[in-house]
């Protein structure tokens, strides 16, 4: 729908500008008039190939449709189709307006702030995170390759596909139209997952004091003080069986807090900043229960022994009511975690933060996600372009949807063997061809300077909010980064109109560590650590700069877009 004021009524068209209305006129009539198809066209192409205008690929890379209104320029509006007009309230703004779609296809930083606050709310845990990337690649034409079968003569040059492993890491990438087997690939890698607590296999545990409580378990450095009177609600995956045997997978996430994990007063004179007891004193409550003092809830929902006995009642009908699920017995397993409900919000006096909660890392990973989106697929395009998006890296990376298994060279590889058809033979020379012609960027987010601990920071290396990506070093080997891979890097920023920063920890400070060194060996690839700055990193809620997440799509797009070009100045 279309609206000049906000206080336009959503379900009519009001009267437009006189300047605008015969356009619009005229456009409205055209679509009336147009086929649906051409007369040459192939339907069967149209099919498996839809095509898409640039401004409804912007809608769609920044997420516009969740918005109550959309500032369009006229060009744009006249390319959005007819369903999304009669969905979206759009204030048509001149030519020298902001026009939301035109900010996200010429990679506008201030048009990515609110996609990325937005993705983050809607997506608290790492399952909601892959089935939004997995959506979201759909409707641009992504086509997804199950693991289970055969690719043999479903992958060609100019396609878009993408691979999904345990529902929590995924890798996405397009074939350049030029593409010739031995051809590099453009690599960006980094994580989804975040410090969670996720819920025991057992949940269900004693009352104590008339307290319902919950038994969790911290992932990676999670239940921190950070934790401590935070208001936490629950989601994941479920594991549900139905009435004909199946097994699926079902998201659910909970839209208000559940669950706190209550501070002692100061007044009892013990401490809450210091080493207290996660398994005993980081106990959420999630209710009240004073009919029982120090039993277990009675309450069985399902037969002895089965999954749904082994959790607390009401949170099993809590669950099984947002699944539309009346039989608890259908409930085989589950995944969940608390989260912290309060949203991502943009702060400071101009509104130049972001304060949030998994930052760590969502922020890189929806930055590169979001940079192949919007990447350019011209006809001399000659490399694959892919981001893969890791589970576990909090935890070292050691699972099979971990950075070091084997997800990424297999289905790199596997991607090579469908792509050399008749023309070459594939083996362990144009493997090898393959990743001596590729690039890694490893990334993940980095330190942002602290006012409050200079003191912590070497001078020169205190990368700053809402200036650009940084490229980390470690003399230790837990970055990738060397002299070439930061001229690479380099390069890319200056092609692609970026302010690189640089960071390195002191000598009297512990690095963290990335998902670079892993896969650079693994693979033999160049490579390179490099991600946005942040505040707070490891705390329940961190900060960023509000034109961060725009600027990440801005450096990891460019990479994506230049790096033929960069390399062949090597060559």
């Amino acid at each position: 729908m279309v609206s000049n004021s906000p206080n336009a009524r959503p379900d009519c068209r009001p009267r437009l500008q006189p300047r605008l209305q015969p356009q619009l006129q005229m456009t409205s009539a055209m679509r009336a008039q147009l086929p649906s198809l051409s007369s040459f066209a192939n339907p069967a192409d149209f099919k498996t190939k839809p095509t898409i205008s640039r401004a409804e690929h912007g809608f769609v890379v920044g997420g516009l449709e969740s918005r109550r209104i959309v500032s369009l320029c006229d060009a744009c509006y006249r390319d959005i189709p007819q369903t999304i007009t009669d969905s979206v309230r759009l204030d048509l703004v001149g030519e020298q307006g902001p026009c939301a779609t035109c900010m996200v296809m010429d990679s506008k930083p201030e048009g990515f702030t609110e996609p990325f606050c937005s993705f983050l709310r809607e997506n608290p845990t790492i399952f909601h995170a892959v089935d939004y990337f997995k959506k979201k690649m759909i409707r641009l034409g992504y086509q997804e390759l199950p693991a289970c079968e055969d690719w043999s003569g479903k992958l060609e040059a100019g396609g878009k596909y993408f691979v999904r492993r345990n529902g929590s890491s995924v890798i996405a990438f397009t074939v350049g139209k030029a593409y010739k087997p031995g051809k590099g690939v453009a690599i960006i890698a980094g994580h989804i997952d975040a410090l969670t607590a996720k819920l025991k296999p057992v949940s269900t545990k004693p009352t104590k004091a008339g307290y319902v409580q919950l038994g969790v378990a911290q992932y990676a450095g999670a239940l921190n003080e950070t934790w401590w009177d935070r208001d936490l609600s629950i989601g994941g995956r479920v594991i549900v069986r139905d009435g004909w045997g199946r097994m699926t997978s079902k998201l659910v996430k909970l839209d208000w807090p559940i669950a706190r994990i209550p501070t002692l007063a100061p007044h009892f004179g013990a401490g809450m900043m210091g080493e207290n007891n996660k398994e005993t004193q980081a106990v959420p409550i999630i209710g009240l229960d004073a009919s029982n003092n120090g039993s277990v809830d009675s309450e069985s929902l399902g037969p002895e022994g089965s999954f749904a006995s082994k959790q607390p009642a009401k949170l099993v009908r809590l669950i099984a009511k947002e699944l539309g699920i009346e039989d608890y017995s259908q409930i085989v397993n589950w995944e969940l975690e608390l989260f912290d409900l309060q949203p991502a919000t943009v702060g400071g006096m101009d509104k130049e933060f972001i304060f949030a909660g998994r930052i760590d890392d969502k922020l890189c990973s929806w930055a590169a996600f979001q940079g192949l989106l919007a990447s350019e697929q011209k006809d001399d395009d000659g490399t694959i372009k892919l981001v893969a998006l890791f589970d576990d890296e909090e935890i070292g990376s050691l699972l099979r949807q971990g950075a070091k298994g084997n997800f990424l060279p297999s289905v790199i590889e596997r991607t090579v063997e469908s792509l050399c058809g008749k023309e070459k033979t594939f083996g362990p020379g144009v493997m090898g061809q393959t990743y001596a012609n590729s690039f890694l960027v490893s990334a993940d987010v980095t330190h942002a300077i602290n006012p409050n601990f200079l003191s912590r920071y070497q001078e020169d290396h205190a990368p700053r909010l809402n200036v650009g990506i940084c490229i980390c070093a470690d003399s230790n080997g837990h970055m990738t980064t060397d002299s070439v891979s930061t001229a690479v890097l380099t390069r890319v920023c200056e092609l692609g109109g970026c302010t690189p920063q640089v960071f390195q920890i002191r000598n009297d400070s512990r690095s963290g560590g990335t998902v670079g060194p892993s896969i650079s060996s693994a693979l033999g690839v160049r490579s390179a650590d490099a991600g946005m700055p942040q505040l707070s990193m490891h705390s329940i809620r961190a900060t960023c700069g509000s034109l961060d997440p725009g600027l990440g799509v801005k450096f990891f797009k460019a990479f994506l877009d230049k790096w033929e070009k960069v390399n062949a100045e090597w060559q």
